[in-house]
């Protein structure tokens, strides 16, 4: 037998896709903590945000400094992890 259908206030799905913006938080995280399907608060949230594009604020610029130290630092790291993967042998490549 199917489940009747929810039906949530617009003030509900409001509050449910601020959690997951303000607080960064993953959408499957809060969706259990509210008891609802992760997928229909991912939809909430893609609507949001197609809705209210605009309205983030920029980076100011520390979080610019920030995004490029870290953008650097992700760029080392996947040079480094393809070094290491051209050193290791074709026969331990398995093990």
């Amino acid at each position: 037998m199917p489940r009747p259908k929810k039906n949530f206030t617009p003030e509900y799905r409001e509050e449910a896709v601020k959690s997951v913006i303000e607080t960064s938080r993953p959408v499957a995280q809060v969706a259990r903590e509210l008891g609802i399907n992760p997928g229909t608060l991912s939809n909430w949230v893609s609507a949001y945000r197609r809705d209210h594009a605009g309205a983030e604020p920029a980076l100011d610029v520390a979080e610019r400094a920030r995004l490029r130290e870290l953008e650097r630092e992700m760029r080392e790291l996947r040079m480094e992890n393809e070094f290491l993967k051209k050193g290791v042998p074709r026969t331990q490549e398995a093990a």
